[in-house]
């Protein structure tokens, strides 16, 4: 009955999806490309058994990456369906497309609608699917159990705050987890709260995005930046969310460190723009990454409106501020910094990422600040100690070695859901 009343609701509110898609398409008119596939229609694909895998966005499409490669190696004679809700999530994986000709294929999870959905895995017929984390979409899970498609969520995370919500829709996303024929979650901590909320079969990983190891290309990039600019101290605000950057500029402008740049790189393009203009309110001289030109002497904001570029930026960093932790957004993950080497300072607010914040806190790669303020503080502080910023570096690069090994674990954990059976 919840499943029903859920269906009934997400048909009657399509008009409004569609005019957000409409209202999103203004800055990103890649909302309006490949429509069809939203609705469950699609083009042929590659004639062999397929393993699906649904990364929502950039971050899930880039923690997946070395579980793709590990897939593919292991089942040679299967492609992989990489699906995504958003078109900065399937630009992101084209670079894998790119890499594995003929053997990636990639789309757009339709909505959760029985028919849509329906639609999909007839389409399709994966041998297995693959949910990124938190994506726990009811009808596509009950559409998979009636053609007994086996169905796991990987690198699953839960938050308290989110146990909290999905407990009050407890009737709907109950069945839907215990449906799933396995759980691989990041931690302890997350699989409890997982079973406490319906999981049944749930295993401790690990985070794959421990095992993303930075492109050796990025990190060659920005080694040359830091050639480029020598000496200077360079800040660098990672991910940052809305609302976060007036904050930051405004302590930045206060600091008093002899050649600081700002490094300011917003989490989502279609900001670029609101970004720069804020950054010319508070009558700083800035360049932007964009526009091919790299900060001068006299450049004291470079705008990184750029796509695939952070671990260029982490690497050229002498410390960074996570977006999303200064205002409750749950904050981005800092394993990409950490496997960068580059210290993290943290805001009061990265729930999201919890253990994985408390852990590089308390092995020194991480330092916990109250706001922007603070962070400018504490930032002000460590340029003007080097030695002390220079073990934070040597204990992130350490943290990120420390924590290998969830791919392997999660791989184990599909191979047995992938046992051989006939296509439907």
């Amino acid at each position: 009955m919840a499943r029903l009343i859920y269906s009934l609701l997400f048909y009657l509110a399509m008009p409004l999806v569609w005019l957000r898609l409409l209202w999103r398409a203004r800055r990103q008119p890649e909302y309006l490309q490949q429509l069809g596939e939203r609705h469950g229609f699609y083009a042929p694909h590659p004639a062999m058994p397929l393993i699906w895998l649904h990364a929502v966005s950039v971050g899930e499409t880039r923690a997946a990456e070395p579980l793709i490669e590990s897939l593919l190696r292991q089942y040679p004679t299967h492609g992989l369906l990489l699906t995504h809700m958003t078109p900065t999530g399937r630009s992101t994986g084209r670079e894998l497309v790119a890499r594995h000709p003929g053997r990636l294929t990639q789309a757009y999870l339709p909505y959760d609608l029985p028919d849509a959905t329906g639609r999909f895995l007839d389409h399709f017929q994966p041998q297995i699917g693959l949910l990124m984390e938190t994506e726990l979409w009811p009808n596509l899970i009950e559409a998979a159990r009636r053609r007994r498609l086996p169905m796991a969520l990987i690198n699953a995370r839960l938050s308290a705050r989110s146990q909290r919500g999905y407990r009050r829709l407890q009737p709907l996303i109950g069945p839907a987890l215990a449906a799933l024929g396995a759980v691989g979650a990041q931690t302890a901590a997350d699989g409890e709260r997982l079973q406490q909320i319906g999981a049944r079969q749930v295993s401790v990983c690990g985070n794959l995005k421990f095992d993303v190891t930075p492109p050796p290309e990025k990190l060659q990039l920005g080694a040359s930046w830091r050639q480029l600019l020598g000496s200077r101290p360079v800040w660098l605000a990672a991910s940052t969310r809305e609302g976060e950057e007036a904050l930051i500029l405004d302590a930045f402008a206060g600091m008093d460190i002899p050649g600081l740049l700002l490094l300011l790189v917003p989490r989502h393009p279609q900001r670029f723009g609101e970004v720069a203009e804020l950054i010319a309110e508070h009558r700083l001289t800035a360049c932007r990454r964009s526009e091919g030109g790299l900060p001068t002497r006299d450049t004291q904001v470079w705008l990184g409106d750029s796509m695939g570029e952070m671990a260029a930026y982490y690497a050229l960093a002498d410390l960074s501020l996570m977006g999303g932790t200064l205002l409750p957004f749950g904050g981005q993950n800092l394993i990409e910094a950490a496997a960068c080497g580059c210290p993290v300072l943290l805001g009061p607010h990265s729930f999201n990422f919890a253990l994985a914040s408390e852990d590089a806190i308390a092995c020194g790669a991480a330092r916990r600040v109250a706001d922007a303020r603070a962070a400018a503080a504490v930032a002000g502080t460590l340029f003007r100690q080097p030695q002390e910023l220079s073990a934070m570096r040597v204990a992130a690069s350490d943290f990120s070695l420390a924590h290998r090994g969830a791919t392997a674990r999660t791989v184990a954990l599909i191979a047995c859901l992938m046992a051989p059976r006939k296509a439907y």
